[in-house]
């Protein structure tokens, strides 16, 4: 099978799952444990997260280990904002953001907090998908506790001018949360030349384990406070109680040392197989669209294409070539039948959402499977399209 689903999730990186494997039979023993064992599960993790603060440039105090981007944020969004100190009850976020982060948001309006959800720029323009700055700034208040802004869309690859959002919440007074899970080992995050408070990642988006991720605590210049939201064993502080998992946490660093260390050249290669990819496709088929920004590197993620079939749902598409795994949509809302609401955002109509698709092209992609799954798609299209409707 060829595999082009690297924004779903990503393949473990070899390195990665050979430096944890003596952490579940050898190094063992619970890390907080005070015998030797413990005391050497608890060096595993020290180092590993030594390694993961030099990554994106912050102290390692910052860090706290999650079980990945969806607990990180919700502890980031609500343990702010529910701090017993915080009084504003304002929280400002994009119409194109996670799940993960959206469905906080509603559930905190039941708690009796205001939401403003602001648009993106829309399809057709070159910054496609990217917040709209004008009325990020227009939306925050005296009373905006938090703005929550994506590093980089998980459908689209749009990515947000992060510098400028920090400087606009600074200036603002507020605080700035960032989901960069897609961001994390595909792009520079560095935590002193962008402040941002609170910082979201999961491992399994840069070969790392799934079931791992951190938050970054601020990041940023301001001491930020917040309320834990699971509680126990006083573990990090109290502030993310539970047994901390040694091999995850080890896996987590190697690969995502290994994706920085990547980053001099493996984006090119990445961008090099993606618009070869989009060339063939576009070439074969008459009227098919790029859905969000243009193909440039400082807009759009290396490896992501979103594209528009003219007249075949993606779904079809997805089924007529099961050798080639991509998405008809965001992996993590997949269940759902409805439309992609990143894609809502950018202005499609529900038609045109699901006559599209999203390819991750990834590290292991080689020039061989780009070229063999752009055959198969070409083929599956052609075949489709000439069904009676």
């Amino acid at each position: 099978m060829i595999y082009l689903d690297n924004h779903a999730t990503t393949p473990c990186d070899p390195v990665a799952v050979e430096q944890m494997s003596p952490l579940f039979t050898e190094i063992f023993a619970n890390p907080h444990s005070s015998h030797q064992g413990g005391k050497l599960a608890a060096n595993a993790i020290d180092q590993a997260l030594h390694v993961i603060s030099e990554t994106v440039n912050t102290d390692v105090e910052k860090v706290l280990v999650t079980s990945g981007a969806t607990e990180s944020n919700a502890l980031a969004i609500r343990g702010a904002v529910t701090h017993p100190r915080q009084k504003r009850r304002h929280l400002v976020s994009v119409e194109s953001e996670h799940p993960a982060v959206l469905d906080v948001l509603k559930d905190l309006e039941t708690d009796g907090f205001s939401v403003t959800l602001v648009p993106v720029m829309p399809q057709g323009l070159p910054n496609a998908g990217t917040v709209d700055l004008n009325q990020l700034e227009a939306a925050i208040t005296s009373e905006t506790a938090l703005v929550s802004v994506m590093w980089a869309n998980n459908e689209i690859g749009a990515i947000n001018p992060m510098s400028e959002i920090s400087g606009l919440c600074s200036r603002h007074g507020c605080l700035l949360h960032s989901d960069a899970t897609q961001a994390l080992g595909r792009l520079d995050v560095d935590l002193e030349s962008v402040k941002i408070d609170l910082l979201s990642a999961t491992a399994h988006k840069f070969y790392g384990p799934k079931g791992t991720g951190f938050l970054v605590v601020g990041g940023g210049e301001r001491r930020v406070r917040l309320r834990p939201q699971m509680i126990g064993g006083g573990q990090q502080s109290g502030m993310r109680s539970g047994t901390m998992n040694p091999a995850g946490i080890v896996g987590m660093a190697v690969a995502l040392q290994r994706s920085v260390d990547d980053l001099k050249q493996e984006p090119n290669r990445i961008s090099q197989l993606r618009d070869r990819l989009w060339s063939k496709l576009s070439s074969a088929i008459n009227g098919l669209i790029l859905n969000g920004p243009s193909l440039e590197r400082h807009l759009r993620l290396s490896g992501n294409l979103n594209l528009q079939l003219p007249d075949v749902e993606g779904q079809a598409w997805m089924s007529s070539t099961p050798e080639v795994l991509f998405s008809s949509g965001s992996a993590c809302s997949g269940h759902e039948p409805a439309p992609s609401h990143v894609l809502n955002s950018l202005g499609l109509s529900e038609s045109e959402s699901r006559r599209s698709v999203r390819f991750g092209v990834g590290r292991f992609t080689s020039i061989d499977e780009i070229e063999s799954a752009a055959d198969q798609l070409i083929d599956a299209y052609a075949e489709l399209a000439s069904m009676p409707h």
